[in-house]
Formats: C-alpha cells, structure tokens, sequence
C-alpha cells in the first residue's frame, strides 16, 4: 500500500493499559465485533416471509430487502461520525451505551407493525453498530500494540466469519417461528453491556508524562492531515470490501446459474468457502511480519479465484474457485486494518478506524449493487466476476510498482515491533 503523501510527525504514545483479564477482554471484544455482522445477515432467511406479511404494503418488493441491507450503509455513513464520539466522549462509555441501543432498536420489530418503521429502526441499528465496531477496533488499538495487535485483529476477522455462518444458520432455525423470531438475538446486547460496562475497563491505565511544547507540536502536527493520510488506505479498503463480499453474497447465484438449486448443496459450499476465509485470517496471524509486503500477491490470489469462478463450468471448480478467493480474502481483511492503525496516533485512533469502517461498510453496500450493474452490461453474473477479477489483479499490479517507488513507515514504532 503506498505510503501517505506527507510522513507525520510520530507523536508520544501513551503506555498501554495494563489488563487484569486479557482473555477476557478480547473475547468480550471479539463478542462486540460480531454484533454489525448479526445485524447484516440473521434476517436474510426470513426475507421472503417478511415481505409476504407486508405484502399489502406500496413497495413491499423493495422496503423489504432494505430492512437487510440498510443497516451496512447506515453504519458506512455514520462511522466517520462515530470515529469522533469516540475520540471525545471515550470508547469504554460510547460502546456500553451503543451496545444497549443496538438491542432496543434491534428487537423493536417484534412490536412494531409498519414495514417503513422496521426499515427506520434498522437504520438505528446500523448508527448502533458504528458505534459498535468503532470502538472494539480502536479499544484493540488502545490495549495492544504491534504483532499481538495484529494477531488479536485477525482474530476479529476470523470471527466475523464465522459468526457469519453461524448467525445465517440460526436465524433460519428461528425464521421457522415466524418472521419476527430472529430478531430476538439482538437481546444480545442487553447481555454484554454490562460486561463491557465493568470488565473492558484496565486494572490501571498509567498517565502519560506532561509532554513536551514540541511534543504536543508534534501531536497536533500528527493528527491535522488525517484525511490526506488515511485517504489511499480507505481507497484500497472501498475495494477491498468488494473483493472480500463478493463470493459470500454472490455464490449462492451463481451456482443457481450452474443449475445447482438445492439448498443443502448451497449451504455446503459457502460453509467451504467461509472456512477458507477462517483458514486465511488464521494464516494472517503467522505471516503477520509480512503481510504488507504480500498484499499484491494476496489480491492477485483473489483475482485468480474470482477467474477461476468466471469460467466455471460445473459446481466443483466454482467451489474450488471460491476456496482460492476467500482464503485470499481471510489474509486481505486483517491486511488492511492493521495498515490503517498503524498510521494513527492516540490521539486519532477513534476517527481514524471510524473512516476505515466507513470505507469498508460501504464497499460491503455497494458490492452486490455494482455486481448487479456490471452483470446487466456483460449479460451474465459470472462475465461481472471475470471483469472483477481484471479489476482487482491491476490493482495488485499497480501497488507492485508503487512499492518500488515509497516504502511505508508507520507513525509509531511499536506498531512495526512486537
């Protein structure tokens, strides 16, 4: 990835907490990272009977994929937004309070009897996970620093997928119910609140010295061109997104355009597809020392799943293709988050990982959106991958030749050091 325009300043970093219970701490992290991707995937099933309960509704075809959907660019549109709360109010007081919002506006539309009101309490459920997935990234920057940070950030990668499939299967188990019952997870957040309210504070969180007048020229000097440093990495995270979306939303299609319809069959080979991306955030966290240096390799692995997917001729090469691409994927995730934080400072870590969260959750929206787009100029799903797939091996051809030229250095020592 290249390297901001403009080299910061390094500014004083503050002594990391010390934590009673770090296990704790980050399972209740990871926990609190999975809420946005319950949020994005625990009503899919339940769609269908969703919009045949509204059916009576103008624009139920529509209304009704939003209450999936909305959330994702809800979060996309708020993070930056969260990012600064984050940074003035703290993250320990901002993540308890969005985390009982996110159960009361999730589990509203158990009561409520409006489609147009359900999707208006989904857009809240997305502010809540802005907030959500803002602060349990920026607390894993706070309370670990260099290769332990980017371990615990694969593992949080690592639990979005999982939690991805397991969140698809029990919110059809409870879809069987009724079209309300899924909802009742989000009661979740009554649960862990509390937790975080008492167990995600540290033991002793020791203060900085006073620092010096050209300490704090340096600190401020650091953090006004955030934008301008942060602008080539969300770029890259905006695509990325894509990339990593692409085959979990897309597979089921298109394996239906092979003539595979059957659910068990579809439901076998995303669950392939997910444990490869398992495999790859697993595999992150080995070649943590030089994930940067393969990311060209790590997107043009993607781009050969994505072709390999394009010109599938029967279900078992598409699977192999997906395989090949989420495993990419699995490493890419971590990739890019571990980038960004090691381009902010303390002071700026909240706004900073509000802007990646942005960029991510917005490609997340936009993915199938665009698929669709491509697919109707090209006439097939699988002639949008193959266009994705140039897309995204000249993009890992054009950061090769970038890397040639800037060589990146991130703001802080103790995030290039274990």
């Amino acid at each position: 990835m290249p390297a901001p325009a403009t080299a910061a300043p390094a500014a004083t970093p503050q002594q990391a907490p010390v934590l009673a219970r770090p296990r704790l701490t980050a399972t209740l992290l990871m926990a609190g990272s999975c809420l946005p991707i319950l949020g994005a995937v625990l009503i899919a099933p339940v769609l269908p009977k969703l919009q045949d309960h509204f059916a009576a509704t103008p624009g139920a075809d529509v209304l009704a994929p939003m209450a999936l959907t909305v959330p994702a660019l809800s979060l996309g549109l708020m993070a930056p937004f969260a990012g600064v709360l984050v940074d003035r109010l703290g993250r320990h007081r901002l993540l308890v309070v969005a985390t009982v919002l996110y159960a009361i506006v999730g589990t509203a539309p158990l009561w409520l009897d409006s489609l147009g009101a359900i999707v208006a309490s989904r857009v809240l459920v997305g502010v809540a996970e802005s907030a959500i997935m803002t602060c349990c990234t920026t607390l894993i920057g706070d309370y670990w620093s260099g290769r332990q940070r980017e371990r615990y950030l694969a593992l949080q990668a690592m639990c979005a997928s999982i939690s991805a499939t397991a969140f698809f299967a029990v919110g059809g188990a409870a879809g069987s119910a009724g079209w309300r019952a899924p909802f009742w997870a989000y009661a979740v957040g009554l649960l862990l609140a509390p937790l975080m309210a008492t167990l995600l504070r540290p033991t002793t969180r020791p203060q900085p010295a006073s620092p010096s007048p050209a300490a704090s020229l340096a600190a401020a000097a650091a953090s006004a061109p955030l934008l301008r440093r942060l602008l080539a990495p969300c770029a890259l995270t905006f695509f990325g997104a894509m990339v990593f979306y692409t085959m979990p939303v897309e597979t089921s299609y298109l394996l239906d355009d092979l003539g595979v319809t059957a659910p068990a069959a579809i439901g076998l080979s995303t669950a392939i597809a997910s444990a490869a991306t398992v495999a790859g955030a697993i595999t992150f966290t080995r070649i943590t020392a030089h994930a940067e240096r393969l990311l060209p390799a790590v997107l043009a692995t993607c781009a050969a799943g994505f072709a390999i997917v394009a010109f599938a001729g029967n279900a078992p090469v598409l699977v192999i293709g997906a395989v090949v691409n989420c495993f990419a994927g699995g490493l890419l995730l971590p990739t890019l988050i571990t980038r960004t934080l090691a381009l902010l400072s303390d002071a700026d870590r909240g706004r900073g990982t509000g802007l990646w969260n942005a960029a991510f959750f917005l490609g997340e929206f936009v993915c199938p959106v665009a698929l669709i787009a491509v697919s109707k100029a090209t006439g097939t799903l699988a002639s949008a991958i193959a266009v994705l797939a140039a897309a995204t091996l000249l993009l890992a051809a054009a950061l090769t030749t970038l890397r040639t030229r800037r060589t990146p250095t991130p703001l802080h020592p103790d995030n290039a050091t274990a």
